[in-house]
Protein backbone atom coordinates (compact mmCIF):
# COMPACT_ATOMS: atom_id res chain seq x y z
CA UNK A 1 0.00 0.00 0.00
CA UNK A 2 3.13 2.32 -0.06
CA UNK A 3 3.13 5.23 -2.04
CA UNK A 4 5.84 4.94 -5.84
CA UNK A 5 6.53 8.11 -6.69
CA UNK A 6 9.24 7.33 -9.35
CA UNK A 7 8.39 6.18 -12.93
CA UNK A 8 10.45 6.05 -16.15
CA UNK A 9 10.02 5.72 -19.25
CA UNK A 10 10.03 2.04 -20.44
CA UNK A 11 10.85 0.33 -23.78
CA UNK A 12 9.39 -2.30 -25.54
CA UNK A 13 10.82 -5.33 -26.65
CA UNK A 14 8.75 -7.79 -29.03
CA UNK A 15 5.58 -8.87 -26.81
CA UNK A 16 7.45 -8.12 -23.55
CA UNK A 17 8.10 -5.02 -21.73
CA UNK A 18 11.79 -4.33 -20.22
CA UNK A 19 11.90 -2.56 -16.83
CA UNK A 20 16.07 -2.28 -16.53
CA UNK A 21 15.80 1.33 -14.71
CA UNK A 22 12.52 1.67 -12.91
CA UNK A 23 11.49 1.10 -9.34
CA UNK A 24 7.91 0.41 -10.26
CA UNK A 25 6.08 -1.77 -12.77
CA UNK A 26 3.06 -0.48 -14.03
CA UNK A 27 1.60 -3.33 -16.43
CA UNK A 28 -0.23 -6.69 -16.77
CA UNK A 29 1.58 -9.74 -17.04
CA UNK A 30 3.59 -12.56 -17.49
CA UNK A 31 6.82 -11.80 -14.92
CA UNK A 32 10.59 -13.11 -15.55
CA UNK A 33 12.44 -14.94 -12.55
CA UNK A 34 15.12 -11.65 -12.70
CA UNK A 35 11.82 -9.47 -13.33
CA UNK A 36 13.81 -7.76 -16.46
CA UNK A 37 10.34 -8.06 -18.45
CA UNK A 38 7.08 -8.54 -18.14
CA UNK A 39 5.25 -10.45 -21.31
CA UNK A 40 2.01 -10.41 -22.59
CA UNK A 41 -1.18 -12.55 -22.04
CA UNK A 42 -1.04 -13.89 -25.48
CA UNK A 43 2.76 -15.18 -25.20
CA UNK A 44 0.95 -18.44 -22.85
CA UNK A 45 2.37 -21.19 -24.39
CA UNK A 46 1.06 -25.22 -23.37
CA UNK A 47 -1.65 -23.78 -20.95
CA UNK A 48 -2.42 -27.13 -19.77
CA UNK A 49 0.88 -28.00 -18.93
CA UNK A 50 1.05 -24.09 -16.85
CA UNK A 51 0.21 -23.46 -12.90
CA UNK A 52 -1.19 -19.80 -13.09
CA UNK A 53 0.03 -17.38 -9.99
CA UNK A 54 -2.42 -14.27 -10.45
CA UNK A 55 -0.62 -11.44 -8.23
CA UNK A 56 -3.03 -8.51 -6.83
CA UNK A 57 -1.02 -5.57 -6.04
CA UNK A 58 -1.57 -3.49 -2.96
CA UNK A 59 -2.69 0.08 -3.19
CA UNK A 60 -2.50 3.53 -1.93
CA UNK A 61 -5.84 4.62 -1.87
CA UNK A 62 -9.33 2.61 -0.32
CA UNK A 63 -11.17 3.63 -3.76
CA UNK A 64 -9.12 5.70 -5.73
CA UNK A 65 -7.67 5.28 -9.14
CA UNK A 66 -3.51 5.42 -8.60
CA UNK A 67 -0.92 5.94 -11.38
CA UNK A 68 1.55 3.42 -10.51
CA UNK A 69 0.67 -0.35 -10.24
CA UNK A 70 3.56 -2.84 -8.10
CA UNK A 71 7.22 -1.91 -7.06
CA UNK A 72 9.82 -4.56 -7.62
CA UNK A 73 9.53 -5.18 -4.17
CA UNK A 74 6.19 -6.51 -3.77
CA UNK A 75 6.88 -8.78 -6.92
CA UNK A 76 10.47 -9.88 -5.98
CA UNK A 77 9.66 -13.15 -4.01
CA UNK A 78 6.87 -14.18 -6.37
CA UNK A 79 9.30 -13.94 -9.46
CA UNK A 80 11.25 -16.81 -7.23
CA UNK A 81 8.23 -19.44 -7.94
CA UNK A 82 8.24 -18.98 -11.77
CA UNK A 83 9.51 -21.61 -13.28
CA UNK A 84 9.21 -24.00 -10.38
CA UNK A 85 8.04 -27.22 -11.16
CA UNK A 86 4.85 -29.35 -9.40
CA UNK A 87 3.69 -32.38 -10.48
CA UNK A 88 5.10 -31.90 -14.10
CA UNK A 89 4.01 -28.39 -14.96
CA UNK A 90 5.61 -25.35 -14.71
CA UNK A 91 4.49 -22.03 -12.42
CA UNK A 92 3.80 -18.87 -14.44
CA UNK A 93 3.21 -15.33 -12.45
CA UNK A 94 1.27 -12.79 -13.80
CA UNK A 95 0.86 -9.36 -12.49
CA UNK A 96 -1.93 -7.98 -12.74
CA UNK A 97 -2.64 -4.62 -12.51
CA UNK A 98 -5.56 -2.72 -11.86
CA UNK A 99 -4.50 0.31 -10.55
CA UNK A 100 -6.65 2.37 -12.46
CA UNK A 101 -9.98 0.98 -11.37
CA UNK A 102 -11.88 3.08 -8.88
CA UNK A 103 -14.92 2.62 -6.84
CA UNK A 104 -18.13 4.68 -7.52
CA UNK A 105 -17.46 6.80 -4.51
CA UNK A 106 -14.01 7.20 -4.23
CA UNK A 107 -12.72 10.29 -1.70
CA UNK A 108 -15.79 11.79 -0.66
CA UNK A 109 -17.26 8.56 1.25
CA UNK A 110 -14.12 7.82 3.16
CA UNK A 111 -14.72 11.38 4.69
CA UNK A 112 -18.22 11.73 4.92
CA UNK A 113 -19.92 10.48 8.28
CA UNK A 114 -21.70 7.43 8.39
CA UNK A 115 -23.20 7.79 4.64
CA UNK A 116 -24.03 4.53 2.99
CA UNK A 117 -21.95 3.58 0.12
CA UNK A 118 -24.01 3.27 -3.42
CA UNK A 119 -22.66 0.97 -5.50
CA UNK A 120 -19.93 -0.91 -6.40
CA UNK A 121 -16.20 -0.68 -4.27
CA UNK A 122 -12.62 -0.78 -5.71
CA UNK A 123 -12.36 -3.86 -4.30
CA UNK A 124 -15.50 -5.01 -5.94
CA UNK A 125 -13.70 -4.09 -9.23
CA UNK A 126 -10.96 -5.58 -8.43
CA UNK A 127 -12.40 -9.12 -7.64
CA UNK A 128 -14.42 -9.18 -10.92
CA UNK A 129 -11.04 -8.44 -13.41
CA UNK A 130 -9.67 -11.28 -11.32
CA UNK A 131 -12.83 -13.34 -12.44
CA UNK A 132 -12.65 -12.29 -15.76
CA UNK A 133 -8.92 -12.98 -15.91
CA UNK A 134 -9.40 -16.36 -14.76
CA UNK A 135 -11.79 -17.00 -17.33
CA UNK A 136 -9.99 -16.00 -19.97
CA UNK A 137 -7.17 -18.35 -19.06
CA UNK A 138 -9.75 -21.06 -18.69
CA UNK A 139 -10.37 -19.77 -22.69
CA UNK A 140 -7.04 -20.76 -23.28
CA UNK A 141 -6.57 -24.15 -22.09
CA UNK A 142 -5.43 -23.76 -18.34
CA UNK A 143 -7.31 -25.98 -16.11
CA UNK A 144 -9.53 -24.01 -13.20
CA UNK A 145 -7.65 -25.75 -11.05
CA UNK A 146 -4.13 -24.83 -11.84
CA UNK A 147 -5.26 -21.20 -11.22
CA UNK A 148 -4.27 -19.63 -8.17
CA UNK A 149 -5.13 -16.22 -6.94
CA UNK A 150 -2.91 -14.17 -4.36
CA UNK A 151 -2.31 -10.97 -3.34
CA UNK A 152 -0.32 -8.32 -1.29
CA UNK A 153 -2.21 -5.63 1.57
CA UNK A 154 -5.44 -5.06 -0.82
CA UNK A 155 -4.62 -7.45 -3.16
CA UNK A 156 -4.81 -9.90 -0.21
CA UNK A 157 -7.72 -8.66 0.87
CA UNK A 158 -9.45 -9.17 -2.79
CA UNK A 159 -8.32 -12.51 -2.84
CA UNK A 160 -10.04 -13.49 0.16
CA UNK A 161 -13.06 -11.59 -1.04
CA UNK A 162 -12.55 -13.25 -4.24
CA UNK A 163 -12.56 -16.94 -2.57
CA UNK A 164 -16.00 -16.37 -0.36
CA UNK A 165 -17.77 -14.79 -3.76
CA UNK A 166 -16.21 -17.53 -6.15
CA UNK A 167 -15.49 -20.47 -4.26
CA UNK A 168 -15.31 -23.07 -7.25
CA UNK A 169 -13.63 -20.51 -9.68
CA UNK A 170 -10.39 -21.38 -9.21
CA UNK A 171 -8.29 -23.42 -7.55
CA UNK A 172 -6.92 -21.82 -4.22
CA UNK A 173 -5.38 -18.76 -2.96
CA UNK A 174 -2.78 -16.95 -1.01
CA UNK A 175 -3.28 -13.59 1.35
CA UNK A 176 -0.40 -11.66 2.33
CA UNK A 177 -0.85 -9.05 5.03
CA UNK A 178 -4.32 -8.17 3.93
CA UNK A 179 -5.88 -4.58 4.79
CA UNK A 180 -7.00 -1.73 2.52
CA UNK A 181 -8.88 0.40 5.72
CA UNK A 182 -5.24 2.13 7.20
CA UNK A 183 -2.57 1.30 9.55
CA UNK A 184 -5.47 0.81 12.11
CA UNK A 185 -3.32 -1.11 14.69
CA UNK A 186 -1.06 1.82 15.24
CA UNK A 187 -3.12 4.57 14.42
CA UNK A 188 -5.50 2.97 16.82
CA UNK A 189 -3.03 1.76 19.15
CA UNK A 190 -4.70 -1.79 19.15
CA UNK A 191 -1.88 -3.07 21.22
CA UNK A 192 -2.23 -1.05 23.99
CA UNK A 193 -6.47 -0.43 23.83
CA UNK A 194 -7.00 -4.27 22.52
CA UNK A 195 -9.06 -4.86 19.80
CA UNK A 196 -12.29 -3.82 20.71
CA UNK A 197 -11.99 -0.57 22.10
CA UNK A 198 -9.29 0.38 19.31
CA UNK A 199 -12.25 -0.62 16.25
CA UNK A 200 -14.76 1.73 18.46
CA UNK A 201 -12.40 4.84 17.67
CA UNK A 202 -12.31 3.86 14.57
CA UNK A 203 -15.70 3.32 13.79
CA UNK A 204 -16.17 6.97 16.07
CA UNK A 205 -14.00 8.45 13.35
CA UNK A 206 -14.48 6.69 10.01
CA UNK A 207 -18.32 5.14 10.80
CA UNK A 208 -18.56 4.62 6.96
CA UNK A 209 -15.32 2.68 6.55
CA UNK A 210 -15.52 1.08 10.02
CA UNK A 211 -18.87 -0.78 8.99
CA UNK A 212 -17.46 -2.02 5.42
CA UNK A 213 -14.68 -3.10 6.79
CA UNK A 214 -16.96 -5.25 9.20
CA UNK A 215 -19.12 -6.20 6.01
CA UNK A 216 -15.77 -7.65 4.07
CA UNK A 217 -14.48 -9.13 7.33
CA UNK A 218 -17.77 -11.02 7.58
CA UNK A 219 -17.66 -11.95 3.83
CA UNK A 220 -14.04 -13.80 4.43
CA UNK A 221 -14.87 -15.17 7.58
CA UNK A 222 -17.14 -17.30 5.31
CA UNK A 223 -14.36 -18.96 3.36
CA UNK A 224 -14.86 -22.05 2.60
CA UNK A 225 -11.93 -23.05 -0.01
CA UNK A 226 -8.26 -23.99 1.92
CA UNK A 227 -6.45 -20.98 1.63
CA UNK A 228 -3.45 -19.51 2.94
CA UNK A 229 -3.05 -16.20 4.48
CA UNK A 230 0.28 -14.59 6.05
CA UNK A 231 0.00 -12.28 8.77
CA UNK A 232 2.53 -10.21 11.18
CA UNK A 233 1.96 -9.01 14.85
CA UNK A 234 3.89 -5.95 13.82
CA UNK A 235 2.29 -4.94 10.43
CA UNK A 236 0.97 -1.85 11.06
CA UNK A 237 -2.20 -2.43 9.31
CA UNK A 238 -4.26 -5.52 10.43
CA UNK A 239 -1.39 -7.19 11.69
CA UNK A 240 -3.16 -7.52 15.59
CA UNK A 241 -6.54 -7.40 14.11
CA UNK A 242 -6.42 -10.57 12.24
CA UNK A 243 -7.18 -13.86 14.88
CA UNK A 244 -10.52 -13.84 13.18
CA UNK A 245 -9.07 -15.90 10.05
CA UNK A 246 -7.93 -18.62 13.12
CA UNK A 247 -11.93 -19.16 13.52
CA UNK A 248 -12.40 -20.60 10.07
CA UNK A 249 -10.94 -23.62 9.78
CA UNK A 250 -10.40 -23.21 5.65
CA UNK A 251 -7.55 -20.66 6.32
CA UNK A 252 -4.18 -21.36 7.12
CA UNK A 253 -3.33 -18.93 8.77
CA UNK A 254 0.74 -18.04 8.99
CA UNK A 255 2.41 -15.81 11.32
CA UNK A 256 5.08 -14.99 9.68
CA UNK A 257 7.78 -14.06 13.15
CA UNK A 258 7.01 -11.86 16.31
CA UNK A 259 9.93 -9.62 14.91
CA UNK A 260 12.16 -8.69 11.68
CA UNK A 261 13.85 -11.97 11.33
CA UNK A 262 12.66 -15.35 9.63
CA UNK A 263 14.43 -18.68 10.47
CA UNK A 264 16.62 -16.53 12.89
CA UNK A 265 17.90 -14.19 9.81
CA UNK A 266 17.66 -10.26 10.12
CA UNK A 267 15.20 -9.46 7.30
CA UNK A 268 15.92 -6.56 4.37
CA UNK A 269 13.71 -5.43 1.42
CA UNK A 270 14.90 -5.36 -1.85
CA UNK A 271 12.83 -2.76 -4.58
CA UNK A 272 15.24 -2.43 -7.98
CA UNK A 273 18.85 -3.23 -6.21
CA UNK A 274 19.36 -1.62 -3.15
CA UNK A 275 18.66 -3.04 0.61
CA UNK A 276 16.76 -1.38 2.76
CA UNK A 277 15.77 -3.00 6.20
CA UNK A 278 11.79 -4.19 6.71
CA UNK A 279 10.67 -2.13 9.61
CA UNK A 280 7.15 -2.43 9.17
CA UNK A 281 5.58 -6.00 9.27
CA UNK A 282 3.65 -5.14 6.41
CA UNK A 283 6.38 -5.49 4.28
CA UNK A 284 7.74 -8.95 5.72
CA UNK A 285 6.39 -10.81 2.98
CA UNK A 286 8.34 -8.86 0.57
CA UNK A 287 11.54 -9.13 2.31
CA UNK A 288 14.55 -11.51 0.68
CA UNK A 289 14.19 -14.26 4.08
CA UNK A 290 10.52 -14.66 3.61
CA UNK A 291 11.61 -17.25 0.47
CA UNK A 292 11.85 -19.30 3.54
CA UNK A 293 8.39 -19.88 3.14
CA UNK A 294 8.34 -20.83 -0.48
CA UNK A 295 8.75 -24.96 0.40
CA UNK A 296 5.17 -24.31 2.49
CA UNK A 297 3.85 -22.44 -0.57
CA UNK A 298 4.44 -24.69 -3.52
CA UNK A 299 2.79 -27.68 -1.04
CA UNK A 300 -0.02 -25.93 -0.71
CA UNK A 301 -0.20 -25.43 -4.70
CA UNK A 302 0.72 -28.95 -5.08
CA UNK A 303 -2.41 -30.27 -2.60
CA UNK A 304 -4.66 -27.62 -4.59
CA UNK A 305 -3.45 -28.89 -8.57
CA UNK A 306 -5.58 -31.87 -9.68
Amino acid sequence: MKKILLIIPVFFVLSSKTFANQESINKSGFISPDLKTISKLETLEDPKEKIIIIHNHGQNKFDGAQKQCISYGQLRNKASLVNQEIKGKKIAVYNLCTNKLKGDMPLKWWIQKDKPYVGKTKLDYRVEANLSLVEKFVSMGVPRKQIFITGHSCGGLTTLLFFSRHPDKAAGGISYMHACFGKLSKQYKVKKLGKQEALAKFAKKRPGPAKMRIKFENEMKAVNVPVLAFTHPKDSYEGLLSDWMDENKNINRIVISQDYKINGKKCARKNRSDLEPVKDGHSMDQAICFQFYNSQILNYISSRVK
